[in-house]
């Protein structure tokens, strides 16, 4: 599934994504394990408000290279 999220529209980070969910926007969420969850809470309610699927990553680093970033990632969006 993270291939899919290399080859899409995206957004990366908290901020990014949660604004997109709010706007209905996002189609796909990626959430690392490893984040903290006092971070990823909030998203997390978000996308189960407006019944968006979730996939869980083992690591904040793997979500990262996934997005083509060098650091790691808590959150991504694949966008409608």
């Amino acid at each position: 599934m993270l291939e899919a999220l290399k080859e899409s529209n995206k957004l990366i980070g908290v901020k990014q994504t949660t604004k997109a969910l709010k706007e209905d926007n996002a189609k796909t969420l990626f959430i690392a394990e490893d984040a903290d969850e006092h971070v990823v809470a909030n998203i997390k309610k978000i996308a189960k408000k407006k019944s968006v699927e979730i996939i869980y990553v083992d690591s904040m680093q793997e979500l990262g290279r996934a997005c083509g970033i060098d650091v790691g990632a808590a959150a991504a969006a694949i966008l409608k």
